[in-house]
Parts: structure tokens; sequence; C-alpha cells
């Protein structure tokens, strides 16, 4: 670990109280590359010295399996079912994050009685050691993925210099203003071809989002169109991890900097039990 990582992680470990902050990562539309991102944005956070969790939280796919190439034994659902402990289902990888698996678990959430809510949120605070969970959400505005972004510290939006991806990108950030209005929002913009272009999709969502929403989104970088990306996949191993040098992985590591930085000025995080907390009173306020 280098000087600079060594002293981000002296400034952290200093804080009086430490919880985990939780991102979630999530996009207006499917396709626009955002677990492969997510799982890469994980991997170079661990690699600037923090200790990282890597949340499957898109019900639909298990993309972050497919990414990483490993095969859960068990996820979410066998910890509410009372067959695993929650610790058991916490996937380390070579890649120096760890990884749990939610599947089917998170539907089962919302029928805990308040006993099982409360073991819950107890088992949860055993793994409240780390520096980040990285949420990666389902695509859209389904009530699954706002429950999961509004129980996240902040969230990250992904999209593309697409048309259709940059009106999807807004969709999901006016949800955001009208359900957390107060949940700081921040913007990456995937596969660009130019430094140009990536600066003029960010400018065009935020300037949008300011003027119709009363909402501020922050860019904090883009990530060039890198042929390595869709190889990477193809082979099941993160483009970060496969090609470290090309330039999707630069741009996540300056990504990845920018995040860690804004942590030692920024406000803690809520915790993973102040997450799981938040996703129960959200799906309560569903059901009602």
């Amino acid at each position: 670990m280098d000087q600079a990582s060594n002293l981000r992680r002296l400034v952290v470990e200093s804080a009086s109280v430490k919880r985990t902050k939780t991102i979630a990562v999530t996009s207006g539309k499917g396709g626009v590359g955002k677990s492969s991102l997510a799982v890469s944005l994980a991997i170079a956070l661990a690699r600037d010295g923090s200790r990282v969790t890597l949340l499957d939280a898109d019900l639909g796919l298990a993309n972050i399996n497919v990414i990483l190439g490993i095969i859960p034994k068990y996820n979410l659902y066998h910890v509410i079912k009372g067959k695993r402990k929650l610790k058991d289902i916490v996937i380390e990888v070579p890649e120096g994050i760890k990884i749990i698996a939610g599947a089917s678990g998170f539907h089962q959430l919302a029928n805990l009685d308040m006993k099982q809510r409360g073991d819950f949120i107890e088992a949860v605070s055993d793994l409240d050691d780390d520096d980040y969970m990285i949420i990666d959400t389902g695509a859209g505005i389904s009530q699954n993925v706002m429950s999961f972004v509004g129980a996240a510290d902040e969230v990250v939006v992904v999209t593309t210099p697409e048309p259709t991806a940059i009106t999807d990108a807004y969709g999901i950030i006016k949800s955001i203003a009208a359900q957390t209005p107060d949940k700081p929002v921040r913007l990456i913009v995937n596969r660009v071809q130019t430094v140009s272009e990536g600066k003029r999709v960010a400018q065009r969502v935020i300037n949008i989002a300011g003027q119709f929403l009363n909402i501020k989104v922050e860019n904090i970088g883009f990530v060039f169109e890198d042929m390595y990306v869709s190889k990477s996949v193809r082979n099941q191993k993160p483009f970060i991890v496969s090609y470290p040098k090309s330039k999707a992985s630069i741009c996540v590591s300056i990504i990845a900097d920018r995040i860690a930085n804004k942590e030692i000025d920024g406000k803690r995080g809520t915790g993973l039990t102040g997450f799981f907390r938040q996703l129960f009173r959200s799906q309560e306020e569903e059901s009602e």
C-alpha cells in the first residue's frame, strides 16, 4: 500500500464512529454497463486501501456473479430462512473485495416479523466495519430499485451518451428528487468517445436536473468506450483486473480516487444497520 493510501486509511480510521458508507449504483435503463462499472469501482476503492463489500441487489439478473466468474452457494434467502448466518454467505474474492449475493432474498425481507428484523439488523452490525458497501441495483424506477436507492447514503447514476439513456437517467433522478430530495446524487457517463463528449453529456443532465427538479447532481467522471470491457465480460474477469492499464480502468481508478478523497472531508455513512433499517421502513410504507 502506498503512502497516500496509508494516509487516507489513518484519516478515515481516526473518525470517532466507524460506519460503512453505502453507495447505490443505479441507472435509468439496462445495458449501460452499470454492473461492470460497479464491480470495477469496488475493486478500485479496495486498491486505494478501503475495505469494500459489493451487494448484488439486481433482483432480476445475477450480473455480478457472471462478471466475477463465481457461483455463490448461498445468498440472503438462506439467511432469512435461518439456514445460514449472514457472515456465512459473504464471499471473499481474489480481487480484494467481499460479495453478498442477494437473489430472491430481498423479496423475503418484507415478510419478516419485528423479531426477525431485529435479529437480521444485529447480524448485519457484525459486518459494519467496512469503509464502503457498493450496492448494484436493478435498472429503472421500480419500487425495488427505489427502495435501495432511498436507503443508501448516496447514489451514483450511470448513463451513456445515447439519447434514450440520458432521458432514462433524468427519469431516475426525477424519482430520487421526488422521494428523497436531499439524497446526494452523482453521475458517471459511461462509454464516451472523447473527453468533451463526457463533459457535454454530464453538463446536460446537471443543467436539466437543476432547472426542472431543483436537485444538484455532481459529475464525478466519465469512462471511455473500451473494447477491453466487453472482452473482460466474455472472460468473466473485471476489466480493471484483466486490463488495468486500459482506458476504462484508468477512468474508474480516477473516479474511485475522487470518491475516497471526498470521504475524508465528507459525512460518515449511516452504516449497514442504518441502510437495512431504512430499507425495512421503505418496504413497510410500500405495503401500507
